[in-house]
């Protein structure tokens, strides 16, 4: 039985990991290695999950297998769990992949950045209503990619269905903005990872997705408390710790030019380094080289020495 529109709230509160899609030699997808993340990482004391998201590398997967990911992230979890899965594209194929996850039994619509070239923030507006029509489950519009207005932001809440934002903007007074204005039962999530966990949630954020905090979720419940107690001071030495890795995750890798590329392939290494499954990724994301490779591991034991002189 899914969570309440309360109980998706109440998540949203806490540390959301993304649930990585292992694919095999032939980028096949592992679905019993996906599985043993979900429940390895639960077992740690994660209890909200993003699945067909951004770093599940959703645009890679084609709606059939949306669909599948969701679902044995779904059945791997308990009853007690929040699985938030990821929706895009027009609203046709939005629609039925809404559809699909009611049957699968998902606890809320995670609305992916949209990711039309051209875009009006009125019409975004009604795109969200439309899925919102479509469905009694909630809605968390994820607002990344573009540069909206308070208006924008403050309207976004107000749209029924919706319980939260995932916010993966920069622009930490925006959010405050939004937050100030928008409706007062929406819960705001920095969706930047623990980088921004400081700022974002001076102006309003109540819970933050995870970075490093997925294949290592005690530095997210660390932070997360040390950010509930308001003990500052704390937070920034556990945000501190995840900045090589996450700053890592930023770079470009050989060959290229665009920023962040390495991301993806750099969290499946910290699950492996972790004793998770990684795997391999699809196209258009590459590989590690063998040089970033070794990077990632001298980061990752950088890591976990840190984590057992500061939570262990």
């Amino acid at each position: 039985m899914p969570l309440s529109a309360d109980g998706v709230r109440s998540h949203l509160r806490g540390v959301a990991v993304g649930l990585l899609t292992p694919f095999d030699d032939y980028l096949e997808i592992e679905h019993d290695k996906l599985a043993e993340n979900a429940r390895m990482i639960s077992k740690e004391g994660i209890d909200t999950f993003l699945t067909a998201a951004n770093i599940s590398e959703y645009h890679a997967l084609s709606q059939d297998e949306r669909i599948a990911v969701t679902e044995t992230s779904v059945n791997a979890l308990s009853s007690d769990a929040c699985v938030l899965a990821g929706v895009g594209g027009s609203v046709d194929n939005a629609t039925k992949l809404v559809e699909a996850y009611d049957r699968v039994g998902v606890d809320a619509m995670m609305i992916m950045p949209p990711d039309f070239t051209y875009l009006h923030e009125r019409g975004l507006l009604d795109y969200y209503r439309k899925l919102g029509s479509e469905t009694e489950t909630p809605l968390v519009p994820y607002v990344r990619g573009f540069d909206p207005s308070t208006d924008y932001l403050a309207d976004l809440t107000r749209i029924d269905g919706v319980v939260g934002i995932k916010y993966a903007l920069e622009d930490s007074v925006k959010l405050g903005e939004g937050a100030t204005e928008g409706a007062d039962d929406v819960v705001w999530v920095n969706g930047l990872a623990e980088p921004f966990s400081v700022s974002h949630w001076a102006e309003g954020a109540e819970g933050f997705s995870a970075g490093v905090s997925n294949f290592r979720p005690e530095v997210g419940l660390a932070l997360f408390d040390a950010l509930s107690e308001g003990d500052w001071r704390r937070a920034r030495e556990l945000r501190n710790i995840c900045m090589p890795y996450q700053r890592f995750r930023e770079e470009t890798g050989d060959d290229n030019e665009i920023e962040g590329a390495v991301s993806v392939p750099a969290v499946k290494a910290g699950l492996e380094l972790a004793g998770l499954h990684g795997g391999n990724v699809r196209e258009p994301i590459r590989p590690l080289s063998e040089a970033d490779r070794t990077r990632a591991e001298r980061l990752y034991d950088r890591l976990d020495a840190d984590i057992e002189r500061l939570i262990d």
